[in-house]
């Protein structure tokens, strides 16, 4: 009796193998599982949960400070005084600075991006990588039931996508 082995053909579809199939094709077999299943990830499988948060009269001082110090690359703005969400990113201090603006007098509110474009944990990796390259940006807010649940990344879709066997990791 022959055992068999479960292998995803190119198109997505699974078909069965003998086990007695030479090691270089499961090999490459195993490489295209993981591109397919990488396919069908999830933006919850990559997000960060944990989320720094701003109010608008931060400066841009604190904001990098803080941002900094926790390692992200953007941070959620969340004003009181008006409804949304706004999100300051690094690129937003930079350009900021850039231009010769005081960050110690330069707020976090007049250099915050308003017109959010937002994901769900369940969109895709694929949907969310779209729409980053779309927009030109390179994070986005994760919304579930109105407020913020995470963000997530494209290192965070990077890190996702390639599979830690192929050599180093992604720095942080």
């Amino acid at each position: 009796m022959h055992a068999l082995l479960l292998a995803p053909c190119t198109r997505g579809n699974l078909k069965l193998l003998p086990l007695c199939a030479c090691e270089c094709l499961l090999e490459v077999q195993a490489e295209d599982f993981i591109q397919e299943v990488a396919l069908f990830m999830l933006v919850r499988d990559a997000m960060s949960t944990v989320i720094l948060t701003l109010g608008p009269a931060h400066t841009l001082r604190q904001a990098a400070c803080l941002m900094s110090g926790r390692r992200v690359g953007a941070a959620v703005v969340l004003d009181p005084e008006h409804s949304g969400i706004g999100i300051l990113t690094e690129r937003d201090v930079l350009n900021s600075i850039g231009a010769g603006h005081d960050p110690d007098r330069e707020s976090v509110g007049a250099h915050t991006t308003n017109n959010v474009v937002f994901c769900t944990p369940r969109a895709t990796l694929v949907e969310a990588a779209e729409a980053m390259a779309n927009g030109g940006f390179r994070h986005l807010i994760v919304l579930e039931d109105g407020g913020p649940v995470g963000i997530v990344s494209v290192r965070d879709i990077v890190r996702c996508w390639v599979p830690a066997q192929r050599g180093a990791a992604v720095p942080a």
